[in-house]
């Protein structure tokens, strides 16, 4: 494994931070999720036609540059610095993966160039509101629990009047806490089919204009994260790929691992933005006549965040080489910026407890991020069963106190 960076990567990461420092600053941010997009759409466009963002990692032959995870977390620990909120990780991280894996070849050939170019935003939709588990990264996503299942809960899915063979379905249900479900031009929904005794899941295609849908935005603890409720009441859908027997929960858990790494890497970014703005205070604030940044006892507090910093960003880019790591990368680098946006806002002092001050959009960052992708906790048991390193691991989860 060769460790350092080409120079083509370092320059996705340089060319972006610079255009993030002059358009995606605190004052920009705070204008930009008060949009009816929830984002700005023109630095989005500005973004996917002047470095190609959102089709880095997708394959050349639609329109992408065919780079690896790599370079999306690099590009996404940017984006993370600077809070920006984006289409891109529920289109790029999560959207586009799974288009590729299951969709047939003229899906693929539909969907990913649009995708690539930026002039269509998707976003994963999955019943339950729990993410993490449908992704595969907080329990085993072939248990029915977080896709509701049976006769009722859930969404459901049943053929059209054409018997389905058309690529004709319905769904009905809901979805809550869908990652920009509010403004993607197409939505992948996780939905049950087959009836209770055949029950399985499949991943279905819904255009925003499509009847029957309702999509609502909701109050967030982080603006920078917009979340939807997604109504469907036979809403008309298409099936990603075909009903062959193709794992979909397979697919959802393998691009659960690869978006942990990116997300993880984005996780890093926000805490290194806390710890550079307070690093920057701390030199200025002055207290007693010296900069408190001055005193041993707040050297050593910002040591040690450096540290845990460092440590996540190294777990991050591992994970960005092999993705079975992205789990406990993640956990890591969320555990980083929890505990980095909690001591910038101390070491602010008052101002930093205010609404006005940009050490709380790192706070929020790092809470939702948990919420939505978390917690620590559950992440790390996850993968301490799946390494059987408390048992032998059955698909309920680990058996404690079985040798292996």
């Amino acid at each position: 494994m060769d460790a350092a960076f080409t120079a083509e990567q370092d320059e996705i990461r340089r060319t972006l931070r610079d255009l993030l420092t002059k358009h995606g600053g605190p004052g920009e941010v705070r204008a930009a999720v008060r949009t009816t997009e929830g984002h700005d759409p023109a630095l989005w466009h500005r973004l996917a036609l002047e470095l190609g963002l959102p089709g880095l990692a997708v394959a050349e032959e639609y329109g992408g540059a065919g780079c690896t995870a790599t370079e999306l977390a690099l590009a996404c620990e940017e984006t993370g610095r600077a809070l920006l909120p984006s289409p891109l990780l529920a289109t790029a991280v999560l959207a586009a993966p799974l288009i590729t894996a299951l969709g047939t070849p003229e899906q693929r050939a539909e969907l990913l160039p649009r995708i690539a170019d930026g002039t269509l935003t998707a976003a994963l939709a999955v019943p339950g509101g729990s993410m993490a588990a449908a992704l595969g990264l907080t329990a085993d996503n072939r248990a029915a629990a977080w896709a509701g299942g049976g006769r009722a809960g859930g969404i459901q899915a049943h053929p059209d009047g054409d018997g389905g063979g058309g690529g004709g379905w319905r769904l009905y249900g809901e979805a809550d806490r869908v990652l920009d479900g509010h403004s993607a031009g197409l939505l992948l929904v996780a939905a049950h089919a087959g009836g209770y005794p055949r029950s399985r899941t499949l991943l279905f295609l819904v255009s925003a204009e499509s009847e029957g849908l309702a999509r609502t935005r909701l109050t967030s603890m982080d603006e920078t994260r917009p979340l939807a409720r997604i109504e469907l009441r036979d809403a008309p859908a298409r099936l990603l790929g075909a009903d062959d027997g193709t794992d979909v929960c397979g697919a959802l858990a393998d691009t659960g691992s690869r978006a942990a790494a990116v997300l993880a890497a984005e996780a890093v970014g926000a805490a290194a933005g806390a710890l550079e703005r307070t690093v920057a205070y701390v030199k200025e604030r002055e207290q007693f006549g010296r900069a408190i940044g001055s005193f041993q006892a707040v050297k050593h507090r910002l040591a040690d965040l450096y540290v845990r910093v460092e440590a996540a960003r190294s777990a991050a880019y591992y994970a960005a080489w092999d993705p079975a790591a992205g789990p406990l990368a993640l956990a890591q680098a969320l555990e980083a910026a929890r505990i980095v946006a909690g001591e910038a806002v101390q070491l602010h002092g008052g101002i930093g407890f205010t609404w006005e001050h940009e050490a709380h959009l790192y706070v929020k960052r790092a809470a939702a991020d948990e919420l939505l992708f978390g917690p620590v906790h559950r992440l790390r048991d996850h993968a301490a069963g799946r390494a059987g390193l408390f048992g032998a691991v059955t698909a309920d989860g680990p058996v404690r106190g079985v040798a292996v």
